[in-house]
């Protein structure tokens, strides 16, 4: 046993002294001692190590390399094996060999580096990983020592962008000129079951080369497949290469078609002429009217940018935009159409910044004719664009302060639109400021707004006529609230609205508000508060037939002033148990203040809007702008239930009046567009309003507001909505009740249901719907369907929307669209309008 453990104490050190041994004699080859063959050497492998002996004046490869190399950076080598060739002055590494040089790494089973030819040859399991994070796989691979020239048999190269090409062969040259023989490429991940199976998609070619000078990828007959199978063939394509964000050439066309204009093909062109601008070029081909172009040009300056688009058309068919009800006086009737946009915006400063959007168009539905810009992709379940916004402005925003100025021009797009009772804004000028110190222990603030706007034609709506169960609102030259006489004496009918004068209106408001919270030692929250506003009005209104039955004519100069105080009152009374805290707070809010003085005398431009709902019970001034202004004394009452769950989740409840004390109701004085009348805040008692809200936990939310009438709380009007997020499902489903407001314009009751809902069939597939159904009418208005698929490399969507108009005859259009787009290649868009009219 003592023998055994001698001879085994033995053989370790042994093998240690070996170690050291070996270590050394690496150490002795690097300085030229001796040759040998190491079972593991690390060095730098582009210098020979010294022969023992050799002729005096004959350089050896290490002097050569050195006088050569002087200043380079050196090539590290870590092997099992590194075996020197002085014959053929070459020196190879076997086994498990990691070379490292100027930022770059080699793997391999075999290098061999070749002194006389400068190149490099690896063997077996190679992989090539670059400074830039590109990584190449493949079984043989030669290359110059600076990486700029060579070949790669059987290669995979792996992109830090993510992209990927496959190659029986590649050839490098100039260090930035690549040619892969039977290529692949794809921006998609491989498989995670099953890498060698075909991605989603992929482009297969003879010939793939890539500029790296020019940062452009060329395929040569080629073909896009989607998993594994072809869909299309082309001899030749170009595309950037994902490192570019800017790029001249030949953008994805875009497809579409139309009743009116037939098959029509976008072909974008994009010139980058500079960092800072550049230039699209974008022909509609149409098989009906013919070409129309498009151009856009966008520049970035130092301080902001900003961009200018045209287009133009001359129609082949002009009678295609004939065929509707309106004939000849359909404003596409016409040769020439075209319209110009530009948009721009520039910081002054950090606080402060000035900008424009403009637009002229030569008829007011040419851009929804041909789905360009406003009207490329429209969402039916969304507000309709229609007007164009031509606007100059200016903002300025500090830490308690905000100020904006802008001169606005509105262009109608709808067929019904008359552009002379649209107005001009010349300006409208908001500012306000909060004063940083409290003031009597509170906070003081200003705000100031300027008003200045014009029309040429009084804007009229009727709102009596009636078709079955449904009332319709018109507005248009000849009828009944817009006769063609000119004769100012002319009457119009009590049933219709003046919804814009005729002429000239500037106001200029000036309001000072100050209001401090107090809180007692019994929880009791007082907030007292003041305000005083002064308005001064210049009007000159035209004497245009119907006008004087509405509002007085002619020019006139009006002055009044609101002064207001008040106290806010609310007690929260907390309880916590053992599942959570509920909260008590009754709410009570008297408002002092004068009579509205001049109702009827000012026109109402920006108050139109009044919605009494749990929102506004408590606002000191429930009109929605400035050119009305709420006067008499009044309480504003309620009570607010909170809950908030231990486990998570909250319900919340509020229901409450407001009550007319003194002086003139300014909700039961019409104007000239009769707000406030039938909104539940004419009577001494307003309505009851409510909300209830319910969140058990993130999945499920339900919010319903109410209104009911003061006297028999007849319901006036309901909203419920409720949402679901769960698993892979999101759904919305929203029902309105709202009751006939025939002095507004609104005839008959009104009900119906909006509901939405997506589904994530798995982590990529996603499918929607969503549908809006009139239930006072028992009829569908819009639908809307689509199914989509997105990843790491690719966005595929296909639409099908049908919009429905209700008039003698129901007409329905129907419009399909399908978009893809490929991560690195671009993507392109197919709409169709298949109602088949």
């Amino acid at each position: 046993m003592a023998r055994e453990a001698f001879s085994h104490r033995l053989k370790t050190r042994a093998r240690a002294v070996r170690r050291v041994v070996l270590i050394l004699a690496a150490t002795f080859v690097a300085l030229g001692a001796i040759d040998c063959t190491s079972a593991f050497a690390q060095t730098d492998f582009l210098q020979f190590p010294k022969r023992p002996q050799r002729s005096a004046g004959q350089p050896s490869a290490f002097d050569t390399l050195k006088k050569k190399g002087a200043g380079q950076e050196q090539m590290l080598v870590q092997a099992n094996e590194i075996n020197y060739d002085y014959t053929n002055d070459r020196v190879s590494a076997v086994g498990n060999v990691q070379m490292y040089y100027s930022g770059s790494t080699v793997e391999a089973d075999k290098i061999v580096y070749n002194q006389k030819t400068k190149r490099l040859h690896a063997e077996g399991n190679v992989r090539l990983t670059e400074r830039d994070g590109k990584i190449t796989y493949g079984e043989i691979l030669d290359l110059s020592d600076d990486y700029r020239d060579g070949f790669v048999d059987s290669l995979r190269l792996e992109a830090p962008d993510q992209t990927r090409f496959a190659a029986t062969r590649a050839d490098r040259s100039g260090g930035n000129y690549t040619v892969f023989q039977n290529g692949v490429y794809t921006a998609c991940l491989p498989c995670k079951d099953d890498p060698k199976k075909p991605p989603l998609w992929q482009v297969k070619a003879a010939r793939i080369i890539h500029n790296e000078s020019e940062k452009m990828i060329y395929f040569e007959n080629g073909s896009l497949e989607f998993f594994g199978a072809p869909i299309a063939y082309f001899p030749y394509f170009s595309t950037p290469d994902p490192t570019v964000k800017r790029k001249t050439g030949f953008l994805v066309p875009e497809f579409k078609s139309s009743s009116v204009y037939g098959f029509g093909v976008e072909i974008p062109y994009y010139w980058a002429l500079a960092p800072d601008y550049d230039v699209t070029l974008t022909p509609l081909i149409t098989t009906k009217q013919g070409p129309l172009l498009q151009a856009e040009w966008r520049q970035r300056l130092v301080n902001g940018s900003y961009s200018i688009r045209g287009s133009g058309i001359y129609q082949l068919d002009k009678d295609a935009f004939a065929s509707d009800g309106l004939g000849t006086n359909n404003p596409g009737y016409r040769d020439w159409r075209g319209s110009v946009e530009t948009s721009g915006q520039f910081a002054l400063s950090n606080k402060w910044l000035w900008g424009w959007d403009g637009i002229l168009v030569s008829d007011r539905t040419y851009l929804q004719d041909y789905g360009l810009s406003h009207f490329r992709s429209i969402d039916p379940f969304k507000p309709v664009v229609d007007a164009g916004v031509s606007q100059v402005y200016l903002t300025g925003k500090g830490e308690r302060s905000y100020f904006d100025v802008r001169t606005i021009h509105y262009k109608g797009f709808s067929s019904a639109d008359r552009q002379d009772q649209l107005p001009i804004i010349h300006p409208v000028v908001d500012y306000n400021y909060t004063f940083g110190q409290p003031v009597f222990g509170g906070e003081l603030g200003y705000r100031v707004n300027v008003t200045s706007l014009s029309r040429d034609s009084a804007s009229f709506d009727q709102i009596s006529q009636t078709t079955g169960n449904t009332s319709v609102v018109t507005n248009l030259a000849g009828g009944p609230c817009s006769p063609s006489t000119a004769d100012p004496a002319v009457k119009i009918p009590a049933n219709c609205l003046l919804r814009g004068i005729p002429g000239e209106y500037t106001r200029f408001t000036a309001e000072a508000t100050w209001k401090r919270t107090i809180t007692d030692s019994f929880g009791q929250v007082f907030t007292p508060f003041a305000s005083v506003r002064a308005d001064a009005a210049a009007v000159n209104i035209r004497a245009q037939p119907g006008v004087a039955n509405f509002i007085q004519t002619g020019d006139n100069e009006i002055v009044r002033a609101m002064p207001t105080v008040g106290l806010e009152y609310r007690y929260p009374f907390i309880g916590v148990q053992s599942w959570g805290t509920q909260t008590i707070e009754p709410i009570a809010q008297l408002i002092v203040r004068p009579n509205e003085t001049n109702i009827g005398k000012l026109p109402n431009e920006d108050a139109q809007s009044l919605i009494f709902d749990d929102s506004n019970l408590f606002r000191v001034d429930k009109f929605s702008g400035l050119d009305r202004e709420e006067g008499g004394g009044r309480i504003n009452a309620g009570v607010q239930y909170t809950t908030q769950f231990n486990q998570g989740g909250f319900a919340s409840a509020l229901f409450g009046q407001s009550y007319h004390l003194f002086g003139t109701n300014s909700f039961a004085v019409g104007d000239i567009a009769n707000t406030g009348l039938e909104s539940g805040l004419d009577t001494r008692r307003s309505d009851y309003v409510a909300r209830v809200s319910y969140q058990p936990d993130k999945v499920f939310t339900f919010t319903s507001r109410f209104r009911f009438d003061e006297e028999d709380f007849t319901l006036r009007r309901l909203e419920i909505e409720g949402r679901a997020n769960f698993d892979r499902w999101t759904t919305t489903l929203l029902y309105g009740n709202y009751d006939a407001q025939p002095l507004l314009g609104f005839l008959t009751r009104r009900e119906g249901i909006l509901g939405s809902a997506s589904v994530k069939l798995d982590a990529n597939w996603v499918l929607s719907g969503a549908a809006r159904y009139d239930l006072d009418a028992s009829r569908i208005d819009q639908t809307r369907v689509g199914i989509g698929y997105i990843n790491d490399c690719i966005l595929w969507g296909l639409n099908y929307t049908a919009s429905y108009n209700y008039t003698n005859t129901t007409q329905i259009d129907h419009r399909i669209s399908l978009q893809i787009s490929l991560r690195t290649l671009g993507g392109t868009a197919v709409s169709r309008n298949i109602s088949g009219n």
